[in-house]
């Protein structure tokens, strides 16, 4: 039985149920009450430490509680709740991403099973084991052998080392057909908690108690293992530096308010600025509303969504630092087979020579294919029967027809059919095979085939020459079948995103430059590497990097792993060996090449969510400033009035209007920060144009409308003059 037979086999067995997964819906009612608790107990001070924007609100939260307990006001108790309110949302946007993060792992923890292992004890290439003992799961060490037969959990990552199986890997990839495993070529890699359906085989346990796929990933999509990238840190430096400037901006303002009524003593005294200067709660408020709180609510949460869009897309990052490096990536390294084309070659079109009905050759290319089961010769059969009209037929219906098979050495293959008139033979192969049967069966090759066979070759395509011979005839060449390695669908769009994007695509084959140069020219890629070795992919990159360029690659083999580890951004195939899969800094779970360059739009997004957001947020001080400030201070200073366009009811509910808009702020921008900005393929200074227009002036226009709006409601509460 061959791979194909296995694989087909078991197609049709019942697999087993996949994991849900979780969709990344917006502010779903359930997930916000299932995340609430989790938001509260982040109040801990010693988990918000990290978080240095909301600890300094949580601080002066707690400072305005004892305030209104000391001085008890309408003011001073609804400051106060809306500052704890601020921190709860702050809490809320990380606990959300998080839970979304935790009903990923609750799934993949339901594929985990407690299995015992069979272990061979003594066990040798070709030989048999010693001895097989029973042992759990959990007690498997690193290089243990163990042997896994029909519907058998695999009780651990691992590499076959011998034998072939069919194995549902549905309860990790979420794909129900089943795959081959096998010993000896990239295909070796087994996951535990899947399921071997056919055969048997053995494997050599790849992992440390405690630290298998699934393990790796429960801890990365729940989010204990995450780490903030290096762009995230400098972005908290920024907010921690912008904090402490506001800090000292706002503290200058005690003195300023004590000498501005020292000099206008007649000016009335309100809750916000008195003889004494500016209440501890303004202070407080103001300080909160000046700091960068909205990034700084959202910023863990927009890692943690963009570590989620890729779980949504059966893409396991080891790291948030792979996420954001695909988002820098210049240089796009992609096999040719499988990626940018289908990988089968397919008939496009039949060239008949002079003299020769095209209907003719077309009849004679699907009779000669019609036993043939590979793509090609499918190909041949549907590309007669679309492009010329001939009915699709099968080997049983012509009852006296003898099938020749290709054969390594004929190199070629076709059909003697009897009727009436004698036999007719018609053959198809390659060209010095086929020319040479035309000549031992009387004929003449014609002076036509050898420039239409060069001419396919040169364009990158395989040439099959198609000849007949009817008994008391000579034979004769019909005409060439060409066949080329079709680009897939929409590739010359993707790779036109990736230039308008500033990324260069480079195509890496193992054909000869001629044909790498044709399939290139045709998909749209920016270069190629042609007849490439594992040390040349190797070079590859660090030429790349020297140029002080990101390179992301794919890879499935032992013999990628070295390109995959020197990549930036390495995705290893979960059809891939364990070496390909430890090397890269990714894994992609439906073992889909073409993912790369969704993994790069994903980073890209993350980048640009997190840069809009800034902006945003910043502008949105910006504004906070401008409308509390000129409402604070007109009282003292008449000149002032004249800038507080606004026309806010009183210093009070500016005040008031602006803490609250400043925690209603981080709730309405939480679906933003787990979604993300939308993503355009354009060039750099396009994308900040364009995100400063849309989120600075947003975040500039939006606190002036919002601030506005609730202090038309709130000059109604009692006590809020």
């Amino acid at each position: 039985m061959t791979v194909t037979d296995v694989d087909r086999s078991h197609t049709q067995q019942p697999a087993a149920p996949a994991p849900h997964r979780v969709s990344g819906g917006l502010l779903d009612p359930k997930q916000l009450w299932k995340s609430t608790p989790d938001a509260l107990r982040k109040l801990n001070p010693a988990t918000l430490w990290r978080n240095p924007v909301m600890f300094i609100v949580e601080i002066g939260s707690v400072f305005t509680t004892i305030l209104a307990i000391v001085h008890p006001t309408v003011f001073a108790w609804v400051i106060t709740v809306w500052l704890w309110l601020t921190v709860v949302f702050a809490n809320l946007a990380e606990a959300v991403a998080e839970g979304r993060g935790k009903a990923q792992a609750d799934a993949l923890r339901r594929a985990k099973q407690d299995t015992v292992a069979r272990r061979l004890r003594g066990w040798t290439p070709g030989g048999s084991a010693v001895a097989e003992e029973q042992v759990p799961a959990t007690a498997l060490q690193l290089g243990d052998i163990v042997i896994v037969e029909a519907g058998q959990v695999i009780p651990g990552d691992g590499d076959v080392v011998e034998g072939i199986a069919s194995v549902d890997e549905s309860a990790i990839t979420g794909e129900s057909a089943p795959v081959i495993r096998e010993s000896g070529g990239d295909r070796s890699a087994v996951t535990g908690g899947t399921k071997v359906l056919s055969d048997r085989i053995v494997v050599r346990i790849t992992q440390r108690p405690g630290e298998s796929f699934v393990d790796r990933m429960i801890a990365l999509v729940e989010g204990a293992n995450r780490q903030k990238t290096p762009n995230e840190i400098a972005l908290n430096i920024l907010l921690a530096a912008l904090t402490i400037i506001f800090l000292l901006a706002v503290a200058t303002l005690q003195p300023l308010a004590v000498f501005s009524k020292a000099q206008n003593p007649a000016a009335p005294n309100t809750e916000a600025l008195t003889s004494h200067g500016v209440s501890g709660i303004v202070l407080v408020s103001l300080l909160v509303c000046l700091i960068p709180t909205t990034i700084g609510a959202l910023l863990s949460a927009i890692g943690i969504a963009g570590m989620d869009r890729l779980v949504q897309r059966n893409v396991l990052a080891m790291s948030g630092r792979a996420v954001e490096a695909a988002g820098d990536v210049n240089t796009l390294l992609l096999d040719k087979t499988g990626t940018i084309t289908l990988g089968n070659r397919q008939a496009s079109e039949f060239l008949a020579v002079d003299g020769i009905d095209p209907q003719l050759l077309a009849d004679a290319a699907q009779l000669s294919s019609l036993a043939d089961e590979t793509p090609e010769g499918r190909s041949v059969v549907v590309h007669a029967k679309t492009a010329y009209g001939l009915r699709e037929r099968h080997p049983g219906e012509l009852t006296f027809a003898v099938w020749v098979p290709f054969t390594a050495q004929t190199r070629m293959s076709g059909v003697d059919i009897a009727d009436d008139g004698g036999v007719r033979s018609i053959r198809k192969g390659a060209a010095t095979a086929v020319m040479q049967w035309v000549r031992d069966h009387g004929g003449h090759p014609t002076d036509q085939i050898g420039p239409l066979v060069d001419g396919i070759s040169a364009s990158g395509g395989t040439p099959l020459v198609v000849a007949e011979h009817v008994d008391g005839q000579p034979a004769r060449a019909l005409g060439v079948i060409h066949l080329k390695d079709v680009v897939k669908a929409g590739m010359r769009e993707r790779f036109d995103e990736m230039r308008r994007m500033g990324i260069k695509t480079i195509m890496i084959t193992g054909d000869n430059p001629l044909t790498a140069q044709a399939i290139a020219a045709e998909a749209g890629v920016d270069d190629f590497l042609a007849e490439a070795k594992p040390e040349d992919k190797m070079a590859l990159i660090r030429l790349e990097q020297a140029g002080g360029k990101l390179v992301a690659m794919t890879g499935d083999g032992t013999n990628d792993a070295p390109a995959l580890a020197q990549a930036d951004v390495g995705v290893a195939m979960n059809t891939g060996t364990s070496a390909a899969k430890e090397a890269g800094n990714m894994v992609d779970l439906d073992s889909d090449p073409t993912k790369l360059i969704e993994i790069v739009e994903i980073g890209k997004q993350l980048l640009i969510t997190r840069g809009a957001l800034t902006t945003f947020s910043i502008a949105n001080d910006i504004a906070k400033y401008f409308a509390i400030i000129p409402a604070m201070f007109a009282a003292v200073y008449p000149g002032l009035d004249r800038l507080n366009i606004m026309r806010l009811h009183s210093p009070t509910s500016a005040i008031l209007s602006a803490v609250i808009f400043n925690a209603v702020v981080i709730v309405a921008l939480i679906p933003l920060a787990l979604r993300g900005v939308r993503y355009r393929p354009s060039s750099a200074a396009t994308m900040l144009r364009r995100n400063l227009f849309v989120y600075g002036l947003g975040g500039i226009v939006a606190p002036f409308v919002g601030i506005k709006l609730i202090d038309l409601l709130i000059q109604f509460i009692p006590g809020i003059s």
